[in-house]
């Protein structure tokens, strides 16, 4: 192909695409990764994929667990605050969350992040953010991909997505099939609206609430903003104790889709689950919510966590040890229903 000098030269960067800065950037967030890594990392961040070992000392029969995800409309929130750190965390604690219920230990982790132009410092608090969440649940930040693609995104927006690998033996999977009547259901508590939900939301807050994103409400006892930010809660701590200690034969990580959809997932053909209200604590969020709209309480119940993040099933004969592990824990558990004959479906009295 022939170039001719005597032309104006156009050039990636004139398309919008700056490849030097996004080095530059690059160079900034590798040393966020390099604090998660762990002897199995065997690869470096840049390459063209990351490499992890499995510790055969450490497992017998492992089998790896994956999960993706995103973190949907709360990165609104973000932009409009200009508050980054925390969709990293709630990213990274989502999968993790996912992957969990089935008794998966988190190994590595690996983001997407896509944006009309790359921000060296919104780019750098977002991978901060998803270093420090993959440090605190142990897993390793091994890659990820920053695209830059102009014309697509919106000046200072992007997008965000996730996916996490962990494992499990073989023998200690998680799966729900041991599920049987009688069995115990304990709800963990959630700090909000975790990462779910936030269309219905923002529609009730800011079109028919009229509020602000700086609105003080009495009810929350805070700031709009300040309340729909909070991080996306890991239960993998307290999750550890309870499957080291065979406490646990279902989890269901209530996201979208909420108690209704999501704990028929977890249930074996032949029970069913019935949820007492009342038995926990709803944050005022939800409760506030369901008054500005007048939304019926079957809708917020498979739109919304309702305080619960963490739904366990646990046999009547281990409940006591399960209180236990999770007060150690230092884990918030309410009883809030049980296990009856069924076609795996969620009652609530």
């Amino acid at each position: 192909m022939a170039h001719d000098p005597s032309k104006t030269a156009v050039t990636y960067a004139d398309a919008g695409v700056d490849i030097d800065r996004a080095n530059r950037t690059k160079k900034r967030i590798k040393y966020l990764a390099h604090k998660t890594f762990t002897r199995s990392v065997l690869s470096e961040i840049g390459g063209f994929g990351g490499l992890f070992a499995v510790d055969k000392a450490k497992w017998v029969d492992p089998i790896l667990v994956s999960s993706v995800d995103g973190v949907g409309t709360k990165l609104r929130i973000a932009f409009e605050m200009d508050v980054h750190h925390t969709i990293g965390a709630d990213l990274v604690n989502h999968c993790v969350n996912d992957i969990a219920v089935q008794g998966a230990t988190p190994l590595f982790f690996m983001d997407y992040l896509a944006t009309g132009k790359i921000e060296p410092e919104i780019t750098e608090k977002v991978i901060e953010g998803l270093a420090d969440a993959c440090k605190h649940n142990g897993c390793a930040l091994i890659g990820g991909e920053t695209a830059e693609m102009p014309g697509f995104y919106p000046d200072g927006e992007y997008d965000l997505a996730g996916f996490i690998v962990g494992a499990v033996e073989r023998e200690r999977i998680i799966s729900g099939k041991t599920v049987e009547v009688g069995d115990v259901i304990l709800g963990l508590a959630s700090n909000g609206l975790h990462t779910n939900g936030y269309s219905l939301a923002r529609k009730l807050l800011f079109e028919v609430g009229k509020y602000t994103l700086d609105s003080y409400v009495n009810e929350l006892k805070g700031k709009v903003g300040n309340e729909l930010l909070r991080t996306h809660k890991s239960y993998w701590p307290a999750i550890k104790r309870l499957v080291d200690g065979e406490c646990v034969s279902a989890m269901a990580h209530i996201t979208g889709g909420g108690i209704t959809e999501n704990l028929p997932r977890v249930l074996p053909r032949g029970v069913a689950a019935v949820i007492e209200m009342g038995s926990w604590q709803v944050p005022p969020i939800f409760e506030h919510l369901q008054q500005l709209g007048n939304v019926p309480q079957d809708e917020m119940l498979r739109t919304f966590n309702m305080g619960l993040g963490m739904l366990l099933v646990v046999p009547s004969k281990k409940f006591k040890k399960a209180q236990t592990v999770l007060e150690r824990a230092g884990e918030k558990a309410f009883t809030v229903g049980r296990i009856v004959k069924g076609d795996r479906k969620v009652m609530y009295t």
